[in-house]
Order: C-alpha cells, then sequence, then structure tokens
C-alpha cells in the first residue's frame, strides 16, 4: 500500500502532463486544479480502501479526461424532450417562443425601464408594463402578475379572507406537484378552510348553508391535475357568482392551466378558458403563465381595479413580484394572442397540441431516415402524446414515435445521461423517442448521440 501511495503523482507535475492539454484549454484554472486534485485523492481514498491494488498514472490521466467533458458545465442545461409530454412539468413546462426569446435576450442584455415611467420622469409600477394587455386579451377589467399561481392564491386569500372562512368544496381539494395541497396554502395565508359537499358531489345549497358571518369568500379550485368520474355534480362558475353576490362575499377560481384558446375548434378536448371563468361573473381568477398560456412561469390575477388595487398593497407582493426576464418573455407571448391564428402557429405549446398528426409524422420520418444512413435501426409506430403538466389530466393527442433495438432501459438510461441529454420513455417493452415534442433542429444531435452507442 505505501509503494502505491508513493506511485501516486504530485499535483502540480500531473497539472503540467502534456496528455491533460486539452483539458487545460478547456477548463478555467480553479476547475481544472480541482479537478486533477478531487482524481488524484479519488485514487489514494481507493487505495486506503483496499479498492485500487495496481494503477499506472495513465490510469489517472484518463479518469480526470473522462470527467472533464462534465467539468464546469451547467447543471441546468438543454435536454431534448423525446417524452411526448408537451407540459412536462420537470423539463421546464412550456417552451418560449421565438419572439419571446428576442425580447428577453434585448432586455436582459441592457438597461431597461422596469420600475421608471418614460413618460412622466418618475418611478413606475412594474404591473404596468402587462397589466392592460392581459386585460385585452382575457376580457379582464384589472391584472396582476405574481410569480406562480400558488402565489396568486396565497396573495388573494391573505388579502380578502385573512381570520375568516373561505369556502371550498371537499371534491376540489386538491394536492399538486411537490405536496403542495389547497389546505396547506390557505393556511398559509391566514385564511380559515370551510369544506362543504362530499368529494364527487358539491351542491348549490351545500355553499348556501356555509355562509355565515365569519364567512369571506368562495374559492373554486379547478381539477387540473385529476379526474372525478361518474355519479358526480358540482355548482357552476355562474351559479357560485350569483350566491357570492346575493350574499356580499367575493368568489373566487383558481383555474390554473391559463386556457386562452378553444381547444375544442382543433380537435382537441375542450379545457375551460380564462375568458369564460370572467364572464361567469366570478370576481377573483388566478392562472399559470407557464402551462397552457405558453409563457414563463409566474402567476395571473384577473380582477375589478378596486381588488388589485388592494392587492398591490399588500406585503406578500415584494416577496411574490416577478423580474424583467418574466414580464418580458410574458409581453411578447400575449401579444401573440391578439390574432389567435398566430398565437397557435408561434407558441410551441400551442402549436404541438393543436398541429396535424400528418406533421408528426414527416419528422418521424425524416429522423428514422437520417439514423438509417447511419446504419442505425428503428421503427416508426404510432403513439399517443400527452399534454401533461397538471393542465389537462390524461388528455393526449395523436403522434407518432421511434422505437429502437435493445434493452430499452440500458437506452433509456444511455440517452438521458452523458454530454447531451436525450428523455425518452420505454413503452411496451422498447425505448421510444417521441417525435411530438421533438423539433427538426434535434435531429443532428439524437443522430450524433444514436451514433456514439
Amino acid at each position: 500500500m505505501s509503494n502505491l501511495f508513493r506511485k501516486l503523482p504530485k499535483l502540480d507535475i500531473l497539472m503540467k502532463d502534456t496528455k491533460l492539454e486539452e483539458c487545460r484549454e478547456k477548463l478555467n484554472y480553479n476547475t481544472f486544479y480541482s479537478l486533477v486534485k478531487e482524481t488524484i485523492d479519488s485514487f489514494r481514498e481507493n487505495i486506503k480502501n483496499g479498492k485500487i491494488i495496481d494503477f499506472e498514472i495513465d490510469d489517472i490521466i484518463d479518469e480526470i479526461v473522462k470527467k472533464s467533458k462534465f467539468a464546469g458545465v451547467n447543471r441546468l442545461k438543454k435536454v431534448i424532450n423525446g417524452s411526448g409530454v408537451i407540459i412536462h412539468t420537470n423539463l421546464g413546462r412550456s417552451v418560449l417562443n421565438k419572439k419571446a426569446l428576442e425580447m428577453l435576450v434585448e432586455v436582459a442584455g441592457n438597461y431597461n425601464n422596469l420600475e421608471y415611467d418614460l413618460e412622466t420622469g418618475k418611478r413606475g409600477h412594474r404591473n404596468s408594463h402587462v397589466e392592460e394587455l392581459i386585460c385585452k386579451v382575457t376580457g379582464a377589467k384589472g391584472a396582476l402578475v405574481v410569480n406562480n399561481n400558488a402565489a396568486a392564491v396565497i396573495i388573494c386569500l391573505n388579502e380578502f379572507a385573512k381570520g375568516k372562512n373561505s369556502i371550498v368544496s371537499r371534491g376540489e381539494l386538491v394536492e399538486i406537484g411537490g405536496s403542495f395541497r389547497i389546505p396547506d396554502i390557505m393556511e398559509l395565508s391566514g385564511s380559515k378552510l370551510k369544506e362543504v359537499g362530499t368529494t364527487n358531489k358539491t351542491k348549490t345549497s351545500d355553499y348556501e348553508k356555509a355562509i355565515d358571518e365569519e364567512t369571506a369568500l368562495i374559492l373554486k379550485v379547478h381539477r387540473s391535475n385529476f379526474k372525478i368520474m361518474g355519479f358526480t355534480d358540482e355548482v357552476e362558475n355562474s351559479e357560485i357568482a350569483r350566491i357570492g353576490k346575493e350574499n356580499n362575499i367575493l368568489t373566487m377560481e383558481d383555474l390554473g392551466s391559463g386556457v386562452l384558446v378553444d381547444f375544442s375548434k382543433y380537435g382537441v378536448v375542450k379545457e375551460p378558458t380564462v375568458q369564460e371563468s370572467i364572464a361567469s361573473g366570478i370576481d377573483i381568477v388566478t392562472i399559470s403563465g407557464d402551462k397552457l398560456l405558453g409563457g414563463p412561469q409566474c402567476g395571473i390575477i384577473l380582477a375589478e381595479p378596486h381588488l388589485i388595487d388592494r392587492l398591490k398593497k399588500n406585503q406578500y407582493l415584494r416577496a411574490f413580484r416577478v423580474d424583467k426576464f418574466v414580464l418580458s418573455t410574458l409581453e411578447s407571448t400575449l401579444k401573440l394572442y391578439l390574432d389567435e391564428r398566430e398565437a397557435v402557429r408561434e407558441i410551441p405549446t400551442l402549436r404541438m397540441i393543436t398541429e396535424n398528426v400528418g406533421e408528426v409524422l414527416k419528422r418521424a420520418e425524416k429522423l428514422h431516415g437520417l439514423l438509417k444512413e447511419k446504419g442505425i435501426e428503428s421503427q416508426i409506430i404510432e403513439t399517443r402524446a400527452k399534454i401533461g403538466g397538471g393542465s389537462m389530466p390524461e388528455e393526449t393527442v395523436p403522434s407518432y414515435a421511434l422505437a429502437f433495438e435493445g434493452d430499452p432501459v440500458q437506452l433509456e438510461r444511455y440517452f438521458r445521461t452523458g454530454d447531451v441529454n436525450i428523455v425518452g420513455r420505454v413503452q411496451d417493452n422498447n425505448f421510444i423517442l417521441d417525435l411530438k415534442t421533438i423539433r427538426d433542429e434535434d435531429m443532428a444531435t439524437i443522430v450524433e448521440k444514436a451514433i456514439d452507442k
């Protein structure tokens, strides 16, 4: 063992080895120094544990070169989505459109008027950049943007129902990803939960009987990530709005997904739209920006101007406010909605949901051909791609995928890991890449990865 320890190279000498010249050029000094030191230390520890009984200097160099491929690489990076899940919560949800990205670079790379009124030369409010546009697109009279939909719900309940009761149907006490639950969010806001109805049935009379002097608000929560089917009943928005007005209490809907387009026109299952919620008479509607709206992560509160003014003074807003990156990309995305045809064409999420399956087949045939040219066998198969993202539970659209020969578990891991990261899925004992979520510009990368295998 002592001989092996003496055989370990000195750090400064190994760093100058000509076989590591490419690593020295690729990495900055501190990263390269740490990599070499950690590798030597690893060999030393393995000698001590008896895991290494002999080695050569080249073994250490090979390990350094291998690790250098990942050294200095950002932890958050591009992933090619071949899973077929359009709004993939774990892969960053909606992909931003090109115009939003262009504006993001313009705003982020320069000083900007985030909180500066160029007309008056005085301090402005960051919400002013998008409020009018949000109202124009949704039909709301006032709007406020916060950093996600959970924050939107919290600040509304805190402002309008703190210390008082908020009535919620038992069938709508949902839990979203990461174990965030409506009862917990309500508790954090300071509002008291008052459950009504049953898991599968809630009636108008349930709400009416629950109202008393301690009631501040009726909250309706859209079941965006699950369905209740069979012997069911729920109260429509317009009826909840009527109950609220007759009893002089606020009504609110946590709509979540932020649908601004009627998907049924494109042959997809209909999802309640934001415009329909506003038109129903509900006082406050909250939505997400990064789901079916197709924009950046944020929460949008839609309400009458006097309610929005109160929220702007709430102390939570400082913690929940959004930055220049969100506002610039949200504004660019919302502008596309001024013409629905342009929105469906330019916003990636909408385009993937509504595109003709024939276009997906063309991409599948193109990738299949590119792979075949390199001697890589694959098979085109019909699939169902998921809309996903806690937006339309279990709703799918027709798609095509490539199925690869070989051990599906090993293939899934191989494509997912390494320098280039491609996420597919295992289906019917095959590893597949679903072309619904793969773009033309990603195909060359996929082929290179497959060749290396």
